[in-house]
């Protein structure tokens, strides 16, 4: 009988889809399904993967096996039982048809507990907060292989010379995302000047120079503007950009990251910035804004939490506290700003994190450039939490 191969996809924590294995010649073939348990019994199992929900079903015959968050492996998982796993554990299931065709029945389950994923989590960002440095690209030298780097402050801005070790890892975030297990392996000629950088290594002891191991590197643009109009059916949110006076729709997705800042923050921290206790990077505009923690998802260190980043970013931590929204919170006339992907299309952009609130930062904005107020903003900004501090 002649062998049907059909396309594998490995299975990555954070990023999983349906997956089709390659078995030997026998009359039925496995399936293989990956991704969150999004509900559980003892008759099935609902896995919740990037095309939607699957429905596999449990029987008397199917196999439960445990494995590693740490080195993930279906080959060395141990055996489990169906007790252990709960909702929002990583399953990769793989099933045959049932007798009548009708379903699924799942032959063998291998599960990653979330408490065994929250541990490796609390682990990669032990490293990379004691380890991690974040940035701005300044300069790359392909002839040298160094980067320099920029770091920023509230108070200060310094910079580095970053120089990958030996077999170093280079990711770069993937489009519309800040998510480390969304990263795609890179290199350095992919890193360009203006892209945001963190890297896990060693610094050396004057502080100038950096010894990296794993560089992360992606291209972000911060925008802010106002409210013209709101589809909260949609979750889509047009408003005219302060820069460049056009209208741009925002898109509001579910990962999105949407806040308020609160007014008397907001004004204290923008009278502090006015005063020149705040260092807006050099020759920072919106479109060279900062990448945005994910929401929940594991970050290098600054980007909220997790693998590649502890929860060191003051700022971050500030903007987590900060009430969350929905776009249909917002009204016409609210003013705005929102980090995204840099991408060709700049008239219809998917939001990574949004804030509202922003207007004390945008007046001061506005005075510093000499722009009457309410006609735009002709040079750069920093928004706290957005870009410049914020990253």
């Amino acid at each position: 009988m002649r062998i049907n191969k059909i396309a594998a996809v490995l299975l990555i924590f954070g990023a999983f889809g349906i997956v089709y294995g390659q078995t030997s010649a026998v009359a039925v073939k496995p399936v293989y399904f990956a991704g969150d348990v999004a509900a559980i019994s003892t008759r099935s199992i609902v896995i919740k993967t990037k095309s939607g929900q699957t429905e596999v079903m449990l029987t008397e015959k199917t196999a439960y096996k445990r494995a590693s968050a740490e080195n993930f492996s279906l080959a060395t998982a141990m055996p489990g039982v169906v007790t252990d796993i709960v909702v929002g554990d990583k399953v990769t299931v793989s099933a045959l048809p049932s007798a009548d065709g009708k379903s699924m029945d799942a032959r063998t389950v291998y599960f990653v507990t979330q408490t065994d994923i929250a541990a490796k989590d609390a682990k990669i960002n032990d490293a990379w907060l004691k380890r991690g440095i974040k940035g701005r690209v300044i300069s790359v030298d392909l002839q040298t292989n160094q980067i320099n780097v920029e770091m920023r402050s509230m108070m200060s801005s310094t910079k580095l010379m970053l120089t990958p070790k030996d077999n170093a890892k280079f990711l770069r975030y993937a489009q519309d995302s800040v998510r480390y297990d969304e990263a795609a392996k890179s290199s350095l000629a992919d890193v360009k000047v203006g892209d945001e950088i963190r890297a896990l290594g060693d610094r050396s002891t004057d502080g100038l120079s950096f010894a990296a191991e794993e560089i992360l590197t992606g291209a972000f643009q911060t925008i802010a503007g106002t409210v013209k109009s709101v589809d909260a059916t949609k979750n889509e949110v047009v408003i005219k950009n302060l820069q460049t006076g056009k209208d741009v729709t925002v898109i509001v997705t579910e990962t999105s990251v949407v806040k308020r800042f609160p007014a008397e923050q907001a004004e204290r921290m923008a009278g502090f910035m006015m005063g020149g206790g705040g260092v807006r990077p050099v020759g920072a505009t919106p479109q060279q804004g900062t990448a945005p923690a994910a929401n929940g998802q594991a970050q290098p260190p600054g980007a909220g939490r997790g693998p590649g980043g502890g929860r060191g970013g003051s700022v971050d931590d500030m903007l987590e506290r900060f009430p969350t929204i929905t776009a249909g919170e917002l009204k016409a006339g609210d003013m705005i700003a929102f980090s995204s992907t840099k991408n060709a299309n700049v008239e219809r952009i998917k939001a990574i994190k949004l804030l509202a609130g922003v207007e004390p930062f945008l007046r001061m904005a506005q005075t510093t450039s000499g722009s009457p107020r309410g006609q735009g903003v002709s040079g750069g900004f920093t928004i706290p939490g957005l870009d410049g501090v914020g990253f």
